[in-house]
């Protein structure tokens, strides 16, 4: 039977245009970036290249891209690199309680170094509160790090209001971008980010590879010490191939932002069938929300068992089942969503090569699940 993939969220294959511009360099341009002889040179331009392409999405200087090996890399460097450069400044890092884990373990990590973590509560549509954000900012604060957007429910946080408020209190702030990267425009400048996360594997680039902005003129402490790779601040040679998928993964967002409306109109298309099955309910935002992300709750019934009946449906679920006890997702519970409701919730991300004609059978093959799945 037909298998379809909608887990973008989770991870997005690569993209045919990506496959090719990476092709020449698995085969040959194998020199060292920082060599001065032509091998070097070749690959140095590679790498220059990629990362104009990555600042071009953001609107940045390309010297302000660093490149990392995924999105969890970029997330330590900048939570631990901020704090071991700002401690005898402060040690109070902002949050909130539905950041990704590599986030949330960091901060963790950072306490038993002496670190202040102010976790914020979310309403129960997703979001944070900026007034709540503002309310948390004391003389110890040295860092904010809110998600752009979540990775489950896809609900989009008020950016641009933090950072009017980071930048009025003199607090550096980071947004983990993962997620937002290619589905929605990102202007590092409008949205007055200090530092942002891109993760390859979102993007339609390979897995391993990874950037962090950080704004000319801040300097933090390494994650990675070595040699004076990535201008002193990510030492290891860079990997070439990888720098320049996401490169040109970062060139086709930008020349294809106008396939995120097509990728709309199926979600919510999606979203409009399936509430012809009863007791189903969205969770995130309505309209602040990625364009591709549809989550939803099948109400008293549980989400690996719907997606176990139909095994050629790849999806995710925003509970887990151990022992016969199913618990919720940490983004759900901070929501304040009830366990009942809840443990049947599955998120269904789309992407670029979701069709109509998949997201029709999936409606239909839900709607003929057994009533106590379905």
């Amino acid at each position: 039977m037909q298998q379809i993939y909608l887990d973008y969220n989770a991870s997005t294959p690569i993209a045919p245009e990506v496959k090719e511009a990476m092709s020449p360099y698995l085969e040959g341009f194998y020199g060292n970036p920082s060599a001065l002889h032509f091998a070097g040179i070749d690959a140095k331009l590679a790498v220059e290249n990629a990362r104009k392409q990555v600042a071009s999405l953001l609107n940045c200087h390309a010297d302000e891209i660093v490149f990392t090996s995924g999105g969890s890399e970029s997330n330590n460097h900048v939570l631990k690199g901020v704090y071991h450069s700002l401690k005898e400044k402060g040690n109070h890092i902002i949050t909130t309680k539905i950041e990704h884990p590599a986030i949330l373990n960091p901060c963790k990590f950072l306490e038993k170094l002496g670190a202040k973590i102010t976790y914020l509560d979310v309403d129960s549509l997703g979001r944070v509160d900026p007034d709540h954000i503002e309310k948390s900012i004391t003389e110890q604060t040295i860092l904010i790090s809110v998600m752009h957007s979540n990775n489950e429910v896809g609900t989009i946080q008020p950016i641009e209001e933090i950072g009017q408020i980071a930048k009025r209190h003199n607090v550096l702030f980071h947004t983990d971008a993962s997620q937002s990267i290619g589905k929605v425009p990102i202007d590092v400048n409008l949205l007055q980010i200090d530092f942002l996360t891109i993760a390859g594997h979102k993007v339609y680039a390979p897995k391993g590879i990874g950037a962090l902005y950080i704004r000319k003129g801040i300097d933090i402490e390494p994650l990675i010490h070595g040699a004076g790779h990535e201008s002193g601040r990510r030492a290891g040679t860079e990997n070439i191939v990888l720098a320049v998928g996401l490169g040109r993964a970062c060139e086709l967002a930008k020349e294809n932002e106008a396939e995120n409306s097509r990728i709309k109109q199926l979600r919510d298309k999606f979203w409009n069938q399936l509430q012809q099955i009863p007791q189903v309910s969205l969770n995130g935002h309505p309209i602040e929300r990625l364009p591709n992300t549809l989550n939803i709750n099948f109400e008293k019934r549980v989400g690996q068992d719907i997606l176990a009946s139909i095994p050629m449906i790849a999806a995710s679920t925003g509970s887990a089942c151990h022992a016969g006890e199913v618990s919720l997702s940490p983004v759900l519970k901070a929501m304040g969503v009830e366990e009942s409701v809840g443990m049947g919730a599955v998120r269904f991300s789309l992407g670029r090569y979701t069709t109509e004609e998949e997201i029709n059978k999936v409606v239909d093959l839900l709607i003929k699940l057994p009533v106590n799945l379905r």
